[in-house]
């Protein structure tokens, strides 16, 4: 897309580029492929255009101000038009994100633990059944209770291991929100950095084709599902052999001709 050039002029081009490639082509319907980019024109590909038109291929951040009720104003980030964080994160710091993505898996894992020994051991016989509520406070209020108790082992075993759980949880949830906060201010740093070329990438290929890919992929995908069910239906009505259904057929006739008999219907 040229600078320059009107928003109208780019979509009647890529509409009759894309009616023009997929003409002919076997099962896929161009028209759908073309409510497609109508669609993602009308969303978010129109609104871009316009930006480039009359800006340029410029990336520039904005910061997100809200006011609360007492009218306040609250920074709440930072956002970019044209080039969402996310498409900055996956071209250029995408082991910074795995990372985080791990750290998330590791913190499931752990809350999933905590709230299966919560539930396994919060009934009447269970270690959490003299805690009005289980958290760290009553946790450990509970062990100086019971400490030097012989009998009371196995319930500050049980707690001895929810404090352990939730240790591990509250340091993963700290190196997350340290990890994103690094990793926030490494995208937002990037932004100035960018050239022109860069954007252009950044904005035809990763998200104007990404989504566009992102939907006729769906598209295919709808149609191969519907083919693969109606040949699963057809192989469901056919599978009995012709031959087995035509002495079928014979002696259900049989049976229907011997009731009509006993009810006094002949035929010649």
């Amino acid at each position: 897309m040229k600078v320059g050039s009107h928003p109208k002029e780019v979509s009647g081009t890529l509409s009759e580029d894309l009616l023009a490639h997929y003409t002919g082509q076997a099962l896929i319907d161009r028209y759908h492929v073309y409510q497609y980019l109508m669609d993602y024109w009308a969303g978010t590909m129109q609104d871009d255009c316009y930006l480039i038109a009359a800006d340029g291929w410029k990336a520039e951040t904005s910061r997100l101000i809200e006011k609360d009720k007492k009218g306040k104003e609250k920074d709440k980030g930072w956002a970019c038009d044209l080039i969402p964080k996310t498409l900055i994160v996956a071209r250029y710091f995408g082991s910074e994100q795995e990372a985080i993505t791990e750290l998330e898996a590791d913190l499931e894992s752990i809350t999933a633990r905590i709230m299966e020994l919560e539930e396994e051991q919060g009934g009447e016989e269970g270690a959490f059944s003299e805690l009005d509520k289980v958290n760290k406070a009553n946790v450990t209020d509970r062990l100086k209770e019971i400490e030097g108790d012989k009998e009371a082992k196995d319930e500050a075993a049980v707690l001895n291991q929810w404090l352990k759980f939730a240790s591990e949880e509250a340091a993963l949830k700290r190196q997350i929100k340290e990890a994103t906060s690094d990793l926030d201010a490494k995208a937002y740093a990037k932004y100035p950095k960018l050239t022109e070329a860069e954007i252009k990438t950044l904005v035809v290929d990763d998200k104007w084709l990404a989504a566009l890919d992102a939907a006729i992929h769906g598209e295919m995908d709808r149609i191969s599902q519907a083919l693969t069910q109606r040949v699963q239906d057809l192989a469901e009505r056919y599978e009995t052999p012709f031959p087995q259904t035509v002495n079928r057929v014979v002696e259900f006739e049989a049976k229907v001709n011997q009731h009509l008999e006993r009810m006094g219907f002949t035929w010649k």
